[in-house]
């Protein structure tokens, strides 16, 4: 058995947020400023105009936790998913494969640096949207509490799917076709409530829903769902997630093909 070796998963750890900073143009700023155009089109420009379904926060504030869960889901996904492709590519994995590390290393090495990206993303996006929106955070140590959750379970998520992909435009593939669709559709931009049947309980079926309704609560200290439901549904697809990689670690699946 490797015992943890802390100054491996530091190491691994630090290149990948080092590149990740060398792409700060397509890897931060990009991100930034779709969602920015989101708050300057919904939140500053029509927002006022709007309802959203809660009394007491205006449309403009009710969007900020959708569009933030939406970039932290499809960041948090690609830079897992990325990080751990490239090696793959290169056929570097051989090294990383045949090196005293172990899971425990590698998992905190690269999903570590993908889960600080995307909250580095969120830092940035939080502050820009106090430019075009009026909003604030009840619970500001659950909210930073459920975005590390997030931002560990997606990045876990995109290490599977890097590892499962054989070619870059499978990369794209779940955060395009799945995630992205997903989180428009689970609430970013309304309320669940304000849905007629049977559109309410289609929607309801969306695991989406729950995380956005979770951090939303974070924010204002309500939602349409309990809180506990959103966390209980969060911390067990992080731990399906590292049975997954648990798994494909002890089977050696993908990793030498």
């Amino acid at each position: 058995m490797i015992a943890f070796n802390a100054r491996s998963a530091w190491t691994i750890y630090k290149r990948e947020v080092m590149r990740a900073l060398r792409t700060a143009m397509q890897s931060i700023l990009a991100p930034v400023l779709t969602t920015t155009l989101y708050f300057v089109v919904f939140g500053a420009a029509i927002g006022s105009k709007m309802d959203s379904g809660m009394t007491g926060v205006n449309y403009g504030a009710f969007i900020v936790p959708g569009l933030l869960l939406l970039t932290l889901l499809s960041e948090s996904t690609s830079n897992g998913s990325f990080g751990i492709y490239m090696p793959r590519f290169t056929g570097a994995i051989y090294e990383l494969l045949s090196a005293p590390v172990g899971v425990a290393e590698t998992l905190i090495g690269f999903v570590g640096a993908a889960a600080t990206k995307s909250l580095i993303l969120a830092a940035i996006i939080l502050v820009t949207a106090t430019f075009f929106v009026d909003y604030t955070i009840a619970h500001p140590f659950y909210a930073l509490g459920f975005i590390l959750l997030v931002s560990a379970s997606f990045s876990l998520l995109g290490f599977i799917l890097g590892i499962w992909a054989d070619s870059f435009e499978k990369l794209g593939i779940v955060p395009v076709l799945f995630i992205i669709p997903l989180t428009f559709l689970g609430g970013t931009f309304y309320s669940i409530d304000l849905l007629p049947e049977p559109w309410r309980s289609v929607a309801m079926v969306n695991p989406v829903v729950y995380l956005v309704n979770g951090l939303r609560w974070c924010f204002y200290g309500s939602s349409d769902f309990p809180i506990g439901l959103s966390l209980g549904m969060t911390l067990g697809f992080l731990v399906l997630c590292v049975a997954v990689i648990a798994w494909i670690f002890r089977t050696g699946w993908r990793l030498r093909a």
